[in-house]
């Protein structure tokens, strides 16, 4: 990207996914800057999605719903966190999706597991983040740093995790020449 002004699309009104992206956008494109614009569209799945698929089906409906309502943006954002069971432990994690005019950029964040509580409400239906709140006895804990802030005591909040993320997510289009026209 050059020295110019981008319109950014970030498919979420939750200030964490937002600082996320938009952190993660300098830290990859120093050059640039982004006008940013935070829209809530549906994601398609489940509130709460319960398995790697369907996370990632909800960051891109989230994308392509974004770029639907606003087509005359450059890039568009989504990030969508999840829980899937593995080895008997409940792991959470997000996906995030990039896409500008020409490609679609994605990545998973970093995982960690719940504790056994916060498994059990889950399982019950209930939101990871209500879940949280319940467990921890926080508020709104995932506009703040999540179960990840709370479990490290800060040492890595929810911001941090996604905006590792949302970098790793714009190789892709930092790379366009490797990626758009890949040499056999």
């Amino acid at each position: 990207m050059e020295h110019k002004t981008y319109k950014v699309i970030i498919a979420s009104k939750n200030p964490v996914k937002i600082n996320a992206a938009l952190d993660g956008l300098q830290r990859m494109f120093p050059e640039a800057e982004f006008m940013p614009e935070s829209v809530n569209v549906p994601s398609g799945v489940a509130d709460q999605p319960m398995t790697e698929q369907e996370t990632l089906h909800g960051a891109l409906n989230r994308v392509a719903n974004a770029r639907e309502v606003h087509p005359e943006a450059e890039l568009w954002i989504g990030i969508e966190g999840g829980v899937e069971v593995i080895g008997g432990e409940l792991a959470t994690f997000a996906w995030v999706v990039v896409q500008d005019k020409e490609q679609l950029g994605k990545a998973r964040s970093g995982t960690f597991f719940l504790p056994q509580q916060v498994r059990e409400l889950v399982e019950q239906g209930v939101e990871l983040g209500v879940a949280n709140d319940r467990i921890f006895s926080h508020s709104n804990s995932k506009q703040k740093g999540g179960a990840i802030g709370i479990l490290t005591h800060n040492v890595v909040d929810r911001r941090e995790l996604y905006e590792q993320a949302v970098v790793l997510a714009l190789v892709p289009l930092r790379n366009k020449e490797l990626y758009l026209n890949p040499q056999p």
